[in-house]
C-alpha cells in the first residue's frame, strides 16, 4: 500500500499530551495490522537534546543507532513496541545545519537560500524518508504550539505535504484544550476555536480534533466545536486524564480516534485486535505496593528520569505491584542522614548523569544499600559510583574515584579507555546506542536475562578500569557482563548481597509495559521480598 501520513499538531498551550496522543494512535493502528512508525519535529535550533540540560526538555532518549533524542520517542517506543532510529527525531537545528552545509558545498548552485522552498523541502525530505520501506503509516508530531514563530516552517511543510499527496493519504489531527471554568461551572470552547482558526490561517484544515478535558464533553459541546471549527461531530474526540498513562489508547479507541483516522485515510483494516485492554486492567488491579528510592541529581524536573520511572512501573506490573517512587536529591544525602532518608524504602536505584554535583550523596546511598542488604540497581553513572564505593570502602582505596570527577586521583577505577573500537556513533568519545554484552552463566544477571547474549543502549564516556578488576572481583564485586571480547565491563554485581547489580548501559530505554526490562523486574521482585521478610 501507499505510505499514509498523519500529522499531530497542538494548540492553546503546551503540555496537552500530543506525544501520548501520537503514541496511542500508533498503538491503535498497529493493533489493526499496520506497520507504523512515528517521528517528532522539534522547533528549537539546538541540533539535538544531547547537550541540553535535563531541566529544559527532560531526559535524553537514546535509540539503537545512537541518536540522542527528545523524550517523546520513549513514549513512541513503549506504546508501539518498535525500535525507532535517528530519522524519527528531527530538530530545526538539524534542518538548518543540513541546508547550510549543502549551500557551502554548492548544492544549490549559488541560488538564494530561503525558508521556502529550501528549509521546507529539507523538512519534507525527512517526512518522506520512510517511503519505499515496509512502513504503512507515518505519524508525525510537531513540537510546540500553533502560532509559535519558530515552528512556522514546519507547519508550512506539512501543508505542502497535503497538496503533494492524494487527499486520502494525509490526515491532520489537532490536539487542543477545553478548559473548565469553575466559577461558572462551564467548559469553554473559545480557546479551541481560536487555535483552529490560527491553524486554518496557515492553510491547514484539521480533519480531527482531540480535545483535552478534565471531564466528559457533552454532545452539544461536541456539536458546537464541530460547527465552529469546520469538522464533523464524530471527529471531535475527547482526551480525558486517565488513571494510568497506558489507558489512554483505550479511552481514545472508545471515543473513535482510530476509526476516524481509518475513515479519512481509506484504511480497510478497522478491527482492533489487541490484548492492550487486558494489560491496562492488570495495571489498575495491582494488589501489592513497593517503595523505591530514586537517588538522582536532576530532581527539579521528574521528566529528567522519565524512562527510568516508567521502567520501574513496568517492573511493578509483572510483579502485580504498584511502585511508589521517592525522588531523592543526592545532594541532600550525607553519612549522618542517609538512614533517616532511605530507611522507609524497599529498594534503591541510582540512575545515570553527568558532572560531579551530588556524586558523594550517590556513593553514600549505594554504601547504605550494600551494607544493609537493600535491593540496589545502578544505571550507567550509578554503576560507576557502585565501583567507586566498593573500591573505597572494601578495597580501602580511600581516594578511588572516576577520572571524570578527579583526573589526578591515584586510583581512577573509572576512566576513559584510549582507542576504543566503535565508540563514535555521532558521539566523539562517547559510547552511544546499542552494544552487545555477554553474560556469565550462573550470575544474577544471567538469572534475570535468562540468556547469555544481550544488547542494551549506552550513553556515556567513561568506563570501568580493568586494572582494578582482579582486586574488585577477589572481594566479591563480580564482572558478570562484558563486551564479547571481554575488554569492556558492562555489568557488575555483589555476590554477598540478595540483590546488588549495576549496568554500564541504560536498560530503561528498551523496557516495555508488557515486557519490562529484566533488571527492573528483578529489582521490584527483590524489593517486595525485602518488604515482606
Amino acid at each position: 500500500m501507499k505510505t499514509k501520513y498523519v500529522f499531530v499538531t497542538g494548540g492553546v498551550v503546551s503540555g496537552l499530551g500530543k506525544g501520548i496522543t501520537a503514541a496511542s494512535l500508533g498503538r491503535l493502528l498497529k493493533n489493526r495490522g499496520y506497520k507504523v512508525t512515528i517521528q517528532k519535529f522539534d522547533p528549537y535550533i539546538n541540533v539535538d537534546p544531547g547537550t541540553m540540560s535535563p531541566y529544559e526538555h527532560g531526559e535524553v532518549f537514546v535509540t539503537d543507532d545512537g541518536a540522542e533524542t527528545d523524550l517523546d520517542l520513549g513514549h513512541y517506543e513503549r506504546f508501539i513496541d518498535e525500535n525507532l532510529t535517528r530519522n524519527s527525531s528531527v530538530s530545526m537545528g538539524q534542518i538548518y545545519s543540513s541546508v547550510i552545509e549543502k549551500e557551502r558545498k554548492g548544492t544549490y548552485l549559488g541560488r538564494t537560500i530561503q525558508v521556502i522552498p529550501h528549509i521546507t523541502n529539507e523538512i519534507k525530505e525527512k517526512i518522506y524518508s520512510f517511503e519505499n520501506t515496509d512502513t504503512d503509516i507515518v505519524i508525525t508530531e510537531l513540537g510546540g504550539t500553533i502560532g509559535d514563530m519558530e515552528g512556522q516552517a514546519l507547519v508550512e511543510a506539512i501543508r505542502q505535504v497535503g497538496i503533494e499527496k492524494e487527499i486520502d493519504d494525509v490526515c491532520y489531527i489537532h490536539v487542543t484544550l477545553l478548559p473548565y471554568i469553575s466559577g461558572s461551572k462551564e467548559i469553554k470552547s473559545k480557546p479551541t476555536q481560536h487555535s483552529v482558526k490560527e491553524l486554518q490561517s496557515f492553510g491547514i484544515k484539521p480533519d480531527i480534533l482531540v480535545a483535552r478535558a478534565e471531564d466528559h464533553i457533552p454532545e452539544d459541546m461536541k456539536n458546537k466545536i464541530a460547527l465552529f471549527c469546520n469538522v464533523r461531530p464524530e471527529n471531535v474526540i475527547e482526551n480525558l486524564t486517565a488513571d494510568t498513562l497506558y489507558e489512554v489508547p483505550i479511552l481514545l479507541e472508545e471515543d473513535g480516534l482510530a476509526r476516524a483516522v481509518c475513515k479519512k485515510l481509506k484504511l480497510d483494516k478497522t478491527e482492533n485486535n489487541s490484548d492492550w485492554k487486558e494489560l491496562t486492567e492488570r495495571i489498575k488491579n495491582c494488589k501489592d505496593e513497593v517503595k523505591i528510592a530514586l537517588v538522582g541529581k536532576y530532581m527539579k524536573l521528574e521528566d529528567s528520569y522519565l524512562s527510568v520511572v516508567e521502567s520501574l512501573r513496568h517492573g511493578g506490573f509483572v510483579n502485580n505491584a504498584k511502585v511508589k517512587i521517592g525522588f531523592i536529591d543526592s545532594e541532600t544525602i550525607t553519612n549522618k542522614n542517609v538512614e533517616k532518608i532511605l530507611k522507609e524504602y524497599n529498594g534503591i536505584l541510582v540512575p545515570g548523569g553527568f558532572g560531579n554535583r551530588g556524586i558523594e550523596g550517590k556513593i553514600t546511598a549505594i554504601k547504605y544499600a550494600r551494607e544493609n542488604n537493600i535491593p540496589f540497581l545502578g544505571i550507567c553513572l550509578g554503576m560507576q559510583m557502585a565501583v567507586v564505593e566498593f573500591a573505597r570502602n572494601i578495597l580501602g582505596l580511600t581516594d578511588a574515584n572516576s577520572a571524570e570527577f578527579n583526573d589526578t586521583t591515584k586510583n581512577p577505577v573509572i576512566h576513559i579507555m584510549e582507542n576504543q573500537k566503535g565508540i563514535t556513533k555521532k558521539g566523539g568519545t562517547m559510547r552511544l546506542g546499542s552494544y552487545p554484552c555477554t553474560i556469565k552463566k550462573g550470575s544474577l544477571a544471567y538469572e534475570l536475562y535468562n540468556k547469555e547474549n544481550i544488547e542494551e543502549r549506552h550513553r556515556h564516556r567513561f568506563e570501568y578500569n580493568n586494572d582494578y578488576k582482579e582486586a574488585l572481583e577477589e572481594k566479591g564485586l563480580i564482572c558478570s557482563g562484558t563486551s564479547p571480547d571481554g575488554s569492556l565491563v558492562e555489568i557488575v554485581e555483589y555476590k554477598n548481597h540478595p540483590f546488588f547489580i549495576a549496568g554500564q548501559f541504560h536498560p530503561e530505554f528498551k523496557s516495555r509495559p508488557d515486557r519490562p526490562g529484566p533488571l527492573f523486574a528483578g529489582l521490584i521482585k527483590a524489593a517486595l521480598e525485602n518488604k515482606n521478610k
